[in-house]
């Protein structure tokens, strides 16, 4: 029974120093857009702790990023939490991926603690795992990008008073370089997701030049695109189930 006790101890420390080792690239990732969030969040009016309390109860930088460009506007709670749920989506699917590799042992309050820091690269990381995904490998994986992405918003919401204007103007370039970051790859692997990402483009451009829209509000635009691209997707070019 010692022994026993001694192996487990064992294993739930080596599982939590592997989960941490392979996520401290994803938080230095996670640190220079971040701090593009800080520095947009307290440059556009709002408090500098306000963006720090988003980071720290949401890991979702696109809908971090869109959230933000809405309470700017002064938008809806309806049309930001549309759009929140739109962008966040695909973190349902991720989740309900992950559960068939966890333990189904695990208790509830577990599994509502580890997906908290389920984000694109910590799912990419988790998914390539062959054994079954023990409770202390993934929160050691999602400790260090939420603390770097934590971290990130605090520098940037408190550099904005150092930084001069020019700088902090430049910083923005950093959320449209994590965009082509995301969308590149996968469009390189699949003609369908290029065709998809196009259209979504194309709608994108409509919306914002098309005399007919110009009274919809950017929320309600991102909806209806997002929406649009992701339905001509999927009835043209849906996913074949692999033989089994």
């Amino acid at each position: 029974m010692h022994t026993d006790s001694i192996c487990t101890k064992e294993k739930i420390n080596s599982d939590l120093k592997i989960g941490i080792k392979k996520g401290i690239p994803i938080c230095l990732g996670y640190i220079p857009v971040s701090f593009t969030f800080g520095l947009m969040a307290v440059n556009g009016g709002l408090p500098p702790w306000f963006p720090i309390f988003i980071s720290i109860t949401n890991l979702t930088s696109a809908g971090q990023f869109a959230g933000l460009n809405l309470i700017l506007q002064n938008s809806s709670l309806i049309e930001i939490g549309m759009t929140i749920f739109i962008i966040n989506i695909r973190y349902m699917l991720m989740s309900l991926a992950l559960s068939q590799k966890i333990s189904p042992n695990m208790s509830f309050a577990k599994r509502a603690l580890i997906s908290h820091g389920i984000t694109d690269e910590t799912f990419a990381v988790a998914s390539m795992e062959t054994e079954e995904i023990s409770f202390e490998y993934l929160l050691g994986l999602i400790i260090g990008p939420i603390l770097g992405w934590t971290l990130g918003t605090a520098l940037g919401a408190l550099a904005c008073s150092v930084l001069p204007t020019s700088i902090q103007s430049a910083m923005g370039i950093a959320l449209y370089a994590m965009f082509i970051a995301l969308v590149i790859p996968a469009t390189k692997h699949s003609k369908k997701i290029g065709i998809v990402v196009f259209i979504a483009v194309l709608l994108s451009c409509a919306f914002t030049w098309i005399a007919f829209f110009l009274t919809m509000s950017s929320g309600w635009k991102l909806i209806t695109a997002t929406i649009l691209a992701a339905g001509i997707g999927a009835s043209f070019f849906p996913v074949e189930e692999e033989p089994k």
